[in-house]
């Protein structure tokens, strides 16, 4: 799943190469809307909402599209080699007269009515990077459900929107606790803090093409994607166990001495083995 940076510069890009221009090509490559032409019409915006990208042609029809874990749309000049992948990966072409848009292996592509976005985003909670967010809201969104798991909640778009798997490993390592604490054992200080801190901290990677959440030169992360590597605060190896809701798990990272909260229990069904190898600090 993608961040919510991620998108918000995927959007950016788009925007950057299609708004205010004509169409001089469309293709949609996905059954439902493979006779759809949207060519001749402006663009009129590419705008994220959370992790879904929607571009508004006139007329009052969007496009809209979400990423997951496969999904990228690339631009290229015209005559530049597409080089997202293989033609049978494309899902979306959208030209103008310099630019085109390319969608590669996108899961979600559909062609509504502008009016009709709210179908599709509409669930969302408040965006961290959008023109919605609303701090109170999110907090009281995360507070309704006290029993659940403080990754689960902040994975869940409905909550607030943008948070995926690494941001929630790096915000629990910073908040010092454990992903599965319970949302309503997290102290008070820092439950108030918490929507803020989580904005502050995606709004910092928006520009920037490495996310960097240590403020260290040449270390990105805390403990995403470091399992059996030193922690970079106290050099305890890093932990990695499946946490989910049981319909999707995903692999969660942890420092069993700065975090405090409840594990998995080794050897269970959620605990990964981890094999360690050598790697150089500049990949940290």
């Amino acid at each position: 799943m993608p961040e919510g940076d991620t998108v918000w510069q995927a959007a950016k890009r788009l925007h950057g190469a299609l708004a205010g221009k004509v169409l001089t090509r469309s293709d949609l490559r996905v059954p439902q809307h493979a006779t759809a032409d949207l060519t001749g019409r402006v663009v009129l915006d590419v705008t994220a909402r959370g992790k879904h990208l929607l571009t508004r042609v006139e007329g009052g029809l969007t496009l809209h599209s979400h990423l997951r874990m496969e999904g990228a749309w690339k631009v290229f000049t015209n005559g530049q080699r597409w080089t997202g992948g293989p033609a049978h990966q494309i899902r979306a072409v959208l030209g103008t007269h310099d630019r085109t848009a390319v969608g590669y292996r996108l899961p979600v592509l559909e062609l509504l009515r502008t009016p009709d976005e709210e179908r599709v985003v509409g669930h969302l909670g408040p965006d961290l990077l959008g023109p919605d967010w609303d701090p109170d809201q999110a907090l009281a969104n995360l507070l309704a459900d006290p029993a659940r798991a403080l990754g689960e909640a902040l994975l869940d778009q409905r909550n607030l929107a943008g948070i995926g798997n690494i941001y929630k490993s790096e915000l629990c390592f910073l908040l010092g606790v454990t992903p599965w604490l319970p949302v309503g054992a997290l102290p008070a200080d820092r439950t108030a803090a918490l929507p803020a801190f989580a904005k502050r901290l995606l709004e910092a990677n928006r520009d920037r093409p490495v996310r960097v959440t240590t403020g260290r030169s040449g270390q990105a992360l805390f403990v995403y994607g470091r399992a059996g590597r030193p922690c970079l605060r106290c050099g305890t190896p890093v932990r990695v166990a499946d946490q989910g809701d049981g319909s999707r798990e995903r692999p969660t990272y942890w420092c069993p001495a700065c975090q405090s909260g409840p594990v998995p229990a080794p050897g269970s069904p959620a605990t990964r083995r981890v094999r360690t190898r050598p790697r150089p600090r500049t990949t940290d």
